[in-house]
C-alpha cells in the first residue's frame, strides 16, 4: 500500500525586514522565463493614467489595468529558493526577495472588471473571515 508522500515549506520570515519592496505586474502574457526583468527602466515610464484607468503597449498591443491594492492586514510576498530538492518529498526552505502592498493588473483590450479572477481573488480574505469567524449563540 503506497502512502501519499508529504513536504513541508518553511517561510524564512526573518528576511522579510531586508527585502526591497517591489512594484508589481500581472500581465495577460506567457513569458518563458524566471528571471527578473528592468520593469522600471522598459515599462513603467510608458503607463498613461487616463480617466482613472491605466494605459500601455506591450510589444504593440494594448493592455487596460487597474492597481489593486493587498487587503488591509496583508502583505504580498515574492518567495525565493536558493535550493532546489531533488525529490518532490524532500523539504523545502524558502526567505522572502520583495514585498509589495499592491499589483497592477492588466488586460489585453478592456479594462479590468469586477468580475475578472483575481480582482475577485483581492476579496477572499473578507469572505474567509466571514467564514472562520466566531459564531454567536442566539
Amino acid at each position: 500500500k503506497a502512502m501519499a508522500a508529504s513536504s513541508v515549506i518553511t517561510v524564512d520570515l526573518s528576511s522579510l525586514k531586508d527585502s526591497a519592496r517591489d512594484q508589481l505586474h500581472l500581465l495577460p502574457v506567457a513569458i518563458e522565463s524566471d528571471g527578473s526583468a528592468k520593469v522600471e527602466q522598459y515599462f513603467s515610464p510608458a503607463v498613461r493614467h487616463r480617466d482613472g484607468e491605466l494605459q500601455v503597449s506591450y510589444r504593440g498591443r494594448a493592455l487596460q489595468g487597474r492597481d489593486l491594492p493587498v487587503p488591509p492586514g496583508y502583505v504580498g510576498l515574492i518567495l525565493k529558493e536558493d535550493h532546489k530538492p531533488c525529490l518532490e518529498e524532500e523539504d523545502r526552505n524558502v526567505s522572502v526577495k520583495s514585498s509589495f502592498s499592491s499589483v497592477t493588473y492588466w488586460n489585453l483590450g478592456s479594462p479590468p472588471t469586477e468580475d475578472d479572477g483575481v480582482v475577485m481573488a483581492m476579496g477572499w480574505t473578507q469572505i474567509a473571515e466571514a467564514l472562520h469567524a466566531p459564531v454567536e449563540e442566539q
